[in-house]
């Protein structure tokens, strides 16, 4: 009987071998890419390649980690840190390619396969950061960190190593311990569901138009994509406009039919609240409740409390005087603009009350009557691939880089391009892909991510491959994809992260740490450069004639530069403070959601005329993952930071190659340098708010 269950067990353990020798063969996971720069051979990888290369790469990570904590010689820097770094190559290979794949062609088996193996890694992160005897040998190295004659990166890399292992529960005890996993598990789950459900509701019609008499008023480039997506969606011979920015925005500007502006804006800020399949109001909840019950097993009292303490911010109280000192003069100058449409209204003879789904339609008039400026004339300068143009040429005179297209380099999609970045002197730096147009399977916003992050372990440099996504306004049967302003501030923004990435000079890849109110500078500092005078000249060309934008309307833009302010400062501060209030609940009761909504915006004041930036049902950034729950107030605490180091171009030259060089340093060493210090060594001196102030009219 022995022998025949020992042969059994033989032959099957024959079989697995062969099994994994298949899967070895068959998965490109598994291989090396032999392909330009060892970029992803998207062709080759099937669906069914995703879920054996994650478990695989958690095997082979977990053997890894076993190795490191196995060795019986004392730990050192060497032998556990860096092998720490080293280590989970394959699992983060895998990662890589598929968060950014189900992020831009998602479907039905990758949403699969995203909700199986969202708590599997939840729980193979968790037998790291929960590993005691692992824990043991960092701290020992931790202790002796003075002693070690480490560089300011090891250093900062062991910091962040102890403390990921203090923060990821190493000293619970038993039960809490356990308690800590299911938490993460679930939220794991939760957190992957709510950014299921807002695609969906994103991708949903909000308005379909059958009658040609209710699109008056709409440029016509906006009625032809209308047309062309709904031709798109089975609704041929009608007009449709869905909840992505570049198809909503446009209506509500333009169009003079209230009822139907009414209909659409309600649309879009109601996503998740539906009451349908996708509605993510107890999913938000539940992971509100959860972030509070984990926060209080490691000692904090609020989820924002553990958030803050590894930011620029350091604590709640810090973020709450930053927004309310802000918010102030925000909400004043809101009021004004408010006041300024309701004379409007009255002077066109109506006598209803200025309304969220209104201001964008007068703003738009005020906009026109102030300034002489509307969108529809600007976009007519704002050719996608000449604001792509401009961007490239700002970073060519900021830093030498050259973007050199590759044709040869699979895409995921056709409509992302791929480019090669160069140094001045021909040196690769790395690979670029851009993908700016929306579509069903993709998700909504915009955003910089990587296929492979850059490093230079042991002396062997790896390039980064950085991608670059939007939903910008598509190209019609007639016209190429015209940008508007805000999609123009937009691509600059996201390209300021892809150089951040591209430039940066780091040896550990694993352990970059940029905190969320850091991370934004890099990226909205390019927005300087994108309308500023003598850049426009550069890039700005009429889309039929290629004629530079004239100088007159070069001033109008200047001049209306301070125009909404007071609105889009109040609707981005009323997202941050709704995101604070949320993550620092002390209580882990779960919270009737439209209740406490409506409490945050009456407590802070918000005016009945603007709504949000988000809403909770729909707030992505904080409620589809962790990375900037307690963090959205980061964008604009960077806002001090990017309107004070363009200052600093300002007071020499907009291309000043000091200054230029200065700021590079800054990007190539970010994530080795505690961020505050680095940036008084671009500035030589601390950060002050004097030019956020002044650039959005707020002083």
């Amino acid at each position: 009987m022995k022998s025949k269950c020992f042969l059994i067990l033989l032959i099957s353990f024959s079989l697995t071998i062969i099994k994994a020798q298949e899967l070895n063969m068959n998965n490109p996971f598994f291989k090396v890419w032999n392909t330009p720069f060892n970029t992803p051979p998207f062709s080759e990888i099937k669906i069914n390649d995703f879920l054996p290369a994650f478990e695989e790469g958690m095997k082979q990570h977990k053997i890894e980690i076993e190795k490191i904590i196995n060795n019986n010689e004392a730990p050192t820097f060497k032998n556990t840190i860096v092998e720490l770094e080293k280590s989970g190559a394959l699992l983060i290979k895998v990662a890589n390619v598929f968060y950014n794949l189900n992020n831009t062609i998602t479907n039905d088996e990758m949403q699969k396969i995203n909700q199986v193996i969202a708590p599997k890694l939840a729980k193979h992160n968790d037998d790291i950061k929960l590993n005691v005897k692992l824990f043991e040998k960092v701290k020992q190295i931790y202790n002796q960190r003075d002693k070690l004659n480490l560089t300011s990166e090891e250093k900062l890399l062991l910091e962040n190593y102890y403390s990921d292992f203090i923060r990821g529960g190493v000293n619970l005890s038993g039960d809490k311990k356990e308690r800590f996993r299911k938490i993460n598990e679930e939220l794991s789950i939760l957190t992957v569901k709510f950014g299921e459900n807002i695609l969906k509701e994103t991708n949903s019609v909000g308005l379909v138009i059958e009658n040609k008499d209710d699109l008056v008023g709409l440029p016509e480039t906006v009625i032809q994509g209308a047309f062309e997506t709904a031709k798109s969606k089975g609704l041929e011979g009608k007009w449709a406009f869905t909840l992505q920015r570049a198809s909503w925005t446009p209506f509500l500007q333009f169009s003079p039919r209230r009822e139907l502006r009414e209909k659409l804006f309600k649309a879009y800020i109601n996503r998740g609240n539906n009451n349908n399949d996708y509605d993510t109001k107890n999913i938000l909840r539940k992971i509100a409740s959860l972030r509070v019950e984990r926060a209080k097993l490691l000692g904090f009292k609020t989820h924002s409390e553990f958030k803050l303490e590894k930011n620029m911010a350091k604590n709640p109280d810090n973020v709450f005087k930053f927004l309310n000192d802000l918010w102030i003069p925000a909400i004043k100058k809101a009021k004004n603009e408010a006041e300024e449409m309701q004379k409007l209204i009255y002077k066109e003879g109506n006598n209803f009350k200025l309304q969220p789904w209104d201001w964008w339609y007068y703003a738009e008039k005020v906009k026109k009557d102030k300034y002489d400026l509307d969108e529809s004339m600007l976009r007519q300068y704002f050719k996608l691939e000449n604001v792509v143009a401009g961007v490239f040429e700002v970073s060519n005179k900021l830093y030498g880089l050259q973007f050199v297209e590759r044709n040869d380099i699979e895409k995921y999609h056709p409509d992302v391009k791929v480019f090669e970045v160069k140094e001045a002197d021909g040196k690769h730096v790395g690979i670029l892909y851009t993908d700016y147009f929306p579509r069903d399977s993709k998700e909504s916003g915009a955003w910089c991510s990587a296929f492979r992050d850059q490093s230079n372990l042991d002396g062997n440099f790896i390039a980064p491959l950085v991608t670059n996504c939007g939903n910008f306004s598509k190209p019609t049967a007639d016209k190429p994809a015209l940008l508007s302003l805000d999609e123009v501030n937009t691509l600059f923004h996201e390209f300021g992260h892809a150089l951040h990435s591209l430039l940066n000079v780091t040896v550990y890849p694993n352990g970059k740490r940029v905190p969320i109110d850091f991370v934004e500078l890099p990226s909205q500092i390019m927005e300087n450069w994108a309308t500023h005078p003598e850049v426009l000249k550069m890039y700005a060309k009429h889309y039929q004639t290629n004629e530079p934008m004239p100088d007159e309307l070069i001033k109008k833009i200047e001049n209306a530069k301070l125009f909404n302010q007071g609105f889009e400062t109040v609707e981005y501060l009323a997202a941050s403070f709704l995101d604070m209030y949320w993550h620092t609940l002390t209580d882990s009761s779960q919270q009737d959601v439209i209740s406490f909504e409506k409490y945050v915006f009456k407590k802070i004041g918000l005016i009945p005329e603007i709504e949000s930036r988000y809403q909770s049902t729909n707030f992505l950034h904080i409620f589809s993952g962790d990375g900037y729950s307690s963090g959205y107030y980061g964008y604009i605490w960077a806002a001090v930071l990017d309107n004070d180091a363009f200052s600093a171009f300002e007071e020499t030259s907009l291309f000043d190659k000091s200054t230029a060089k200065k700021f590079r340093t800054l990007l190539e060493k970010s994530g080795t340098i505690e961020p505050m210090e680095l940036y008084k060594q671009f500035r030589g001196r601390e950060p002050k708010v004097d030019a956020l102030l002044k650039n959005r009219g707020l002083n």
